[in-house]
């Protein structure tokens, strides 16, 4: 059996996640999804990201999150096991994503390009997809439509209701 991984924040989850997990899952047998910043406890400002661990970047729980991607994978016809992934303990990754896992990371910015680094640092074989930054589907443009209600066509359909209820 072989692994793939690919960790994010999900803050929510929208189509370029779901393309990142299916071409994860093209070359493997299972897939891990590894949810960063799990908690409030593992936020850290990076230097290469200004926003990713502030409250206005994390609107979800965790548990919100699983439930998120738990609709997301199911209306696109995937499966994972999903597991929260704190960035600021490389000593216990291994404890939620197997080291045997091949972490998949979409770089679209030095942040991503830093994470792949942590992460091979950390143990795992990693394939970095360059993406384009002008084609990127940024959550925080997702977010933003949280006050105008131009959110529901950015992400899976099968997340409405569950982002409905949470929102």
């Amino acid at each position: 059996m072989s692994l793939a991984a690919v960790t994010g924040r999900f803050q929510p989850v929208h189509a370029q996640h779901l393309d990142l997990f299916a071409h994860a899952l093209a070359d493997h047998d299972e897939l891990v999804v590894a949810v960063t910043n799990p908690d409030r406890g593992a936020r850290r400002r990076e230097a290469t990201s200004a926003h990713r661990h502030t409250d206005a970047a994390n609107p979800f729980t965790f548990y919100q999150r699983v439930r998120l991607l738990t609709a997301a994978l199911a209306g696109a016809g995937l499966t994972a096991t999903v597991v929260p992934f704190d960035l600021t303990r490389p000593d216990v990754w291994p404890e939620y994503v197997p080291l045997d896992a091949h972490q998949y990371v979409r770089a679209y910015s030095d942040w991503e390009a830093e994470k792949a680094a942590q992460l091979r640092a950390g143990g795992y074989a990693v394939t970095v997809l360059v993406g384009d930054p002008d084609a990127k589907l940024e959550a925080t443009d997702i977010r933003a439509g949280f006050d105008d209600g131009s959110w529901e066509d950015l992400v899976p359909a099968s997340t409405v209701p569950v982002l409905r209820s949470l929102l």
